[in-house]
């Protein structure tokens, strides 16, 4: 029976946890230190609005800031 998964340990106790599991033969530890690939936010939200919808919203956002500056 061949299963992998990805795992992301939250707490660091959960290391010693997955040590043991190990050394009584129930599971591999595979060591690979690989960090995700991240974008940038502008590349992951591209395309999301419309030009007309994107042209709205940062002028409401104009709006709002010239409220808060008057304040």
């Amino acid at each position: 029976m061949e299963n992998t998964m990805l795992i992301e340990l939250t707490n660091h106790k959960a290391i010693r946890l997955l040590r043991e599991l190990e050394q009584l033969h129930l599971i591999k530890v595979i060591e690979d230190n690989t960090t995700p690939t991240t974008k940038k936010l502008s590349e992951k939200y591209r395309g999301m609005l419309s030009k007309e919808d994107g042209k709205l919203l940062n002028e409401h956002i104009e709006k709002m800031r010239s409220e808060w500056s008057s304040i």
